[in-house]
């Protein structure tokens, strides 16, 4: 790593990492100058924002209800879905009611 660290200034770091064998991303994650420079590996954030037409906790609790219901009890997510919408009621898609579940 010194040797690419010593050479960068005149070669480019790419040529020489493939001229070493060495990978580029092992080079910068090693390189102590980067984080002096703004290179260091960006830290993932804490949280994300929830999407705009997340469902309140008010309507997830009311999917919850009509899926624990006496009538749905025993029935899959599609199926409790079908079933809605044969009735012309649209809760949320199949794939929310399992996150819901989860």
């Amino acid at each position: 790593m010194s040797a690419v660290t010593d050479l960068r200034t005149e070669i480019p770091v790419t040529s020489i990492c493939d001229a070493l064998g060495v990978s580029r991303a092992s080079y910068y994650r090693s390189d102590p100058s980067a984080e002096s420079s703004g290179l260091s590996v960006p830290v993932p954030p804490t949280s994300r924002p929830s999407p705009p037409r997340t469902l309140s906790e008010v309507e997830r609790a009311a999917v919850l209800d009509v899926m624990h219901s006496e009538r749905f009890i025993d029935l899959a997510p599609r199926e409790i879905f079908a079933t809605l919408l044969d009735e012309k009621l649209y809760l949320c898609s199949p794939r929310t009611m399992y996150r819901i579940l989860e």
